[in-house]
């Protein structure tokens, strides 16, 4: 079988992280977006199509020509939509493909879900229906699609992977309001004219905002195997399940509490905490009387001694300077607003702390606001206050 993942998107709503590399290659656990996907259809597909634009040479050298025996092709795309770039694999297809997006977490066993219901959608009930496309059903099979509706009619929304028949690219669509070819418009043409099914998902996460993720690590987490090749020094304490990877050494004093996440290379402590649900990359140093929780650092990161970071996510090669406290709590008790494209969003969160891109670096006794964004490359003063994104 074949399949058409897209990963072409700038990922406006992951800025800082999407501005140093594509939002599907944003990695948690040691492992992107895309690559989780791409071991979902490990054993079911045997080619995929990477519909790529945006950064397109990170893609490329990380995934290579051939992923755990999938065959992989590349095909460069304008930015002119959903429709348009899924359309530009149409004279490579065989016939029935699957179609997913590149940056939303999907999980095998809703694969086999969908293939076997041919033609069919994934779809599963969401909290804030009026963010995606809505579904319609009856009996089994999808009576209408709206996207972004102000009143929704249900809380079933699209998860955007796909069984199909190349056929349905004989449709004719045209450009969006926004300006774009949207694929969901070849869905509603389908649906006047032919049977499409719904498959309900078990496990779907959209990574829409960075924040999505952190709500799905848990899941992630348990998927992962669980294992120790790390060096850990008398005196440290290891509290529920903890990945530890290779030459990675867990000082004395240090307490960790899990499930936590720690790639290879790195350095732990003396004396720090980490909190559960918490991600490490590689080649980290995590120093002493540091607290981390509910947090993603990126690889080649330091958090220096004496530093907070809460419901946080750090980019790679950063250096956090000793007294770093990121701030994850209002004073009011509000949900955490944050900027996105110069609009405020509601994060929905009680607790949420920054987003740092690749490469910055903090002054000693940096205090950052909660909701913050700092962009790549950027450094803050001893004692700055960061009471407002610095871009």
């Amino acid at each position: 079988m074949q399949a058409i993942i897209l990963t072409a998107g700038i990922g406006t709503r992951f800025v800082p992280l999407s501005v140093a590399r594509p939002k599907p290659l944003f990695s948690v656990f040691g492992q992107s977006i895309l690559e989780h996907n791409l071991n979902q259809l490990v054993g079911i597909v045997d080619e995929v199509f990477l519909i790529v634009s945006y950064k397109k040479e990170k893609i490329k050298e990380l995934i290579g020509n051939d992923y755990k025996g999938i065959k992989i092709k590349y095909l460069e795309v304008e930015p002119t939509g959903t429709g348009s770039a899924a359309k530009a694999v149409c004279q490579y297809l065989k016939n029935k493909f699957l179609l997913l997006n590149g940056d939303d977490y999907y999980f095998q066993e809703d694969i086999k879900k969908v293939i076997s219901n041919f033609p069919s959608v994934l779809v599963k009930e969401h909290s804030n229906p009026s963010a995606f496309g809505v579904i319609s059903a009856e009996e089994g099979k999808v009576k209408e699609l709206i996207e972004k509706p102000d009143n929704p009619a249900t809380n079933l929304v699209n998860a955007a992977l796909y069984c199909l028949p190349k056929s349905i690219f004989d449709f004719k669509i045209q450009k969006s309001p926004r300006g774009e070819y949207e694929f969901t418009d070849y869905i509603k043409n389908f649906i006047k004219e032919n049977t499409l099914y719904f498959a309900v998902a078990e496990n779907w996460f959209p990574a829409s905002y960075p924040w999505d993720i952190l709500d799905a690590m848990p899941l992630l987490f348990k998927k992962l195997k669980k294992e120790n090749k790390g060096k850990i020094e008398k005196n440290a304490f290891l509290k529920g399940e903890i990945i530890i990877g290779e030459n990675t050494i867990i000082k004395s004093g240090a307490y960790l509490e899990g499930p936590i996440y720690i790639g290879k290379n790195c350095l732990i402590g003396p004396n720090c905490f980490l909190r559960p649900n918490t991600s490490i990359g590689n080649d980290c140093h995590i120093g002493n009387a540091v607290e981390i929780k509910n947090s993603i650092i990126g690889n080649q990161t330091n958090v220096a001694h004496l530093s907070y970071v809460g419901d946080s996510i750090i980019g790679d090669k950063c250096n956090l300077g000793a007294g770093t406290i990121i701030a994850n709590l209002r004073h009011d008790s509000e949900t955490v607003k944050t900027k996105i494209k110069g609009k405020i969003i509601d994060t929905k969160r009680k607790k949420f702390g920054a987003i740092i891109g690749d490469n910055v670096k903090t002054g000693i006794g940096t205090l950052i606001y909660p909701g913050r964004k700092i962009w790549p490359e950027k450094i803050t003063f001893p004692g700055q206050k960061v009471e407002q994104d610095i871009e």
